[in-house]
């Protein structure tokens, strides 16, 4: 028994900081030498990289992910300045798609992401996947894409159908439970190549005994609007995240991270958890999309929103609209009071069933519903074709809620227009999203960013909980009544019918 067997069996069980301890790591055969390192040889050094940059703060290099324009990727480089080597920061430009393709094939490499809403992620991720697979084998799932609503998830299904034709993909989105406990089991026949699912349903299929799908030679493993599902359950989703990468024994996976905004617990964890991390920023990080006129119109009161609301369609709009609201409540509230008013009107929320919820995302596409009242569930990721208009019937509970739900218009170079309600109650986060529009070309009064700027805490917990307002009711009791009971006995028909 040598020395190195002998520290192995002493220090089996054992944590060892190799960073901290890379001379005994060397010395014990844990690492490689620094002395075989490649050395790099000493090059002419472009006096444009030595040169301070007007447009970015010196101070601001220090962060791993820059706001400047363009695709910005942070490196470190040695250079030699006055003979001695010094660690600094290179911001390397890639112009063209076609390289950031090749990044996403480089081997170790993971990539976090951040684009402007409506710049084509999905296409980033699908089609350096689709190119690196090229054809179906029989191994079972060879790429797997995370969604946090089943809404975007079946969005991305059916992207990656239309950019995969041809090449005979058998691309599977997880349906029913009880179908896919059987269909992708040990004893299936593994002719599977793509999945798109939520977690929560990967993780059930993965707690099973046994596991009822294997995720051993998943090549691709993409998280899109990774901040979203971090912010609804920071805990319980990177706890699934985590479970979902242990099956994922494939020594060659390549992990993506995708959003249109970047939020510090993102960028943490993907800090730790990825090793070779590029971060990729097209544009000004949480920034709202150019391609959207904005404006914000005070409204006193809850009882003014709908005032203005209903002006705005007596003076004409130009369907599909997009209204959004706070809570599923008053989505359903807004919805009783306009479908009296000879709209085509429709409400989506977490309450309607799965083949509502179908339904109306289809309706709303084909052009059957003009407009659509909804709550944050719509304002990640979905792509509704030529939406004019975006309402925020109720003021956003943070920026980066703002910037994704004004980002369901003015996508793939199209223009729209995102009118924004507030009232006074609302001025805790004005000041913020007065900002990023005033970073976007929009005009808004200078009073709005003179504003108080609110602590963290404060708007943490306008985040995690809607302020009450008061209810969207105009209807007098005895009619609500009256019309509740129309619907009940309507609805007893129907049953009886069928």
């Amino acid at each position: 028994m040598d020395a190195h067997d002998l520290f192995k069996k002493l220090s089996a069980g054992a944590k060892f900081d190799i960073k901290r301890f890379r001379h005994d790591a060397e010395k014990f055969r844990m690492v490689k030498s620094s002395k075989n390192d490649v050395i790099i040889k000493k090059e002419k050094i472009d006096d444009e990289l030595l040169k301070p940059d007007n447009n970015v703060k010196r101070k601001r290099l220090k962060d791993e992910n820059e706001d400047v324009d363009g695709i910005t990727l942070l490196n470190e480089l040695s250079v030699a300045t006055d003979g001695s080597t010094e660690s600094v920061k290179k911001r390397k430009k890639v112009a063209t798609a076609d390289k950031i393709l090749k990044l996403e094939q480089e081997k170790g490499r993971q990539i976090l992401a951040c684009a402007p809403t409506g710049s084509g992620k999905t296409a980033a991720f699908l089609v350096p996947i689709i190119h690196s697979l090229r054809g179906p084998q029989k191994k079972g799932f060879r790429a797997v894409i995370l969604s946090p609503t089943r809404e975007l998830a079946k969005q991305t299904y059916r992207e990656c159908l239309k950019l995969s034709d041809g090449y005979d993909f058998r691309i599977h989105i997880i349906g029913k439970i009880n179908q896919a406990l059987t269909k992708y089991g040990p004893s299936s026949s593994q002719k599977f190549d793509i999945l798109i699912t939520t977690p929560k349903r990967l993780v059930f299929l993965l707690n099973q005994d046994p596991p009822a799908i294997s995720l051993n030679n998943v090549e691709w493993l993409i998280v899109d609007e990774a901040d979203k599902l971090f912010e609804e359950g920071i805990r319980g989703f990177r706890e699934q995240l985590d479970e979902i990468t242990r099956a994922c024994t494939n020594t060659n996976l390549h992990r993506g991270m995708f959003s249109a905004t970047n939020t510090p617990a993102v960028s943490k964890w993907c800090r730790r958890n990825m090793k070779g991390l590029i971060t990729v920023t097209v544009g000004h990080r949480n920034a709202a999309t150019d391609m959207v006129d904005q404006e914000i119109l005070f409204v006193g009161s809850e009882r003014g929103k709908l005032l203005a609301f209903r002006n705005m369609i007596q003076k004409g709009i130009s369907p599909p609209v997009l209204v959004f609201v706070q809570s599923k409540e008053r989505a359903q509230e807004l919805f009783n009071e306009l479908i009296y008013d000879g709209i085509n009107v429709d409400v989506i929320h977490a309450d309607r069933t799965t083949t509502q919820r179908d339904n109306i995302v289809r309706c709303f596409r084909e052009g059957q519903i003009w407009v659509l009242i909804c709550t944050e569930l719509m304002s990640r990721g979905i792509d509704f074709k030529g939406v004019n208009l975006v309402i925020n019937y109720d003021f956003p509970p943070s920026a980066i809620s703002y910037i994704h739900r004004i980002g369901r218009t003015g996508r793939a170079g199209h223009r729209g227009k995102a009118i924004t309600f507030f009232t006074r109650q609302d001025t805790l986060n004005l000041r913020s999203i007065a900002a990023l529009m005033r970073a976007s070309g929009c005009d808004v009064p200078d009073y709005m960013l003179a504003m108080k700027k609110h602590s963290k805490k404060e708007r943490r917990k306008l985040e995690r909980t809607a302020p009450a307002r008061e209810k969207i009711l105009t209807v007098p009791t005895y009619k609500q009544r009256k019309r509740k009971s129309h619907e009940i006995t309507k609805k007893s028909k129907l049953e009886k019918e069928m």
